[in-house]
Order: structure tokens, then C-alpha cells, then sequence
């Protein structure tokens, strides 16, 4: 295994983990709160799941196509 494969699953990884603490905190009272009066959750929350999405792509791309970027 290569090194840019398991840096990708790793990242991977971290970005499940974030996305599983943003929807776990979404259902936060202090995040119902903001979502009864704003229509949206709080910052940090929104932060963690942008982040894990992103990292889950990142990750996934890097894990299954990084090798063929040094052929």
C-alpha cells in the first residue's frame, strides 16, 4: 500500500468521525434552538459537517485515485 493511499483513507476516516460529531451535535438543544428561530444551525456545527463532507471527498479521491497520479 502506498503512502498517498493511506494518507486518503485516513482522511477518510477523520472526515466520518466530523461528520458523525455534526450530526450528533445538530440534535444539541442549543443547536434546535437556533434552527427554530434561524431556520439553520449554529456555526460550529455547520463547520463540522462542511469539513467532514469535504475531507470525506478528499479523502476518498486521494485513497482510490492517488496512486495513479505518479504513473
Amino acid at each position: 500500500m502506498n503512502t498517498a493511499r493511506i494518507l486518503g483513507i485516513m482522511i477518510l476516516v477523520v472526515g466520518a468521525v466530523l461528520l458523525a460529531i455534526g450530526f450528533d451535535s445538530s440534535d444539541a438543544p442549543a443547536d434546535q434552538i437556533a434552527n427554530a428561530f434561524t431556520g439553520r444551525y449554529t456555526d460550529r456545527t455547520m463547520w463540522y459537517i462542511i469539513t467532514g463532507v469535504v475531507a470525506i471527498i478528499g479523502g476518498g479521491l486521494l485513497a482510490f485515485l492517488g496512486h495513479r497520479a505518479r504513473a
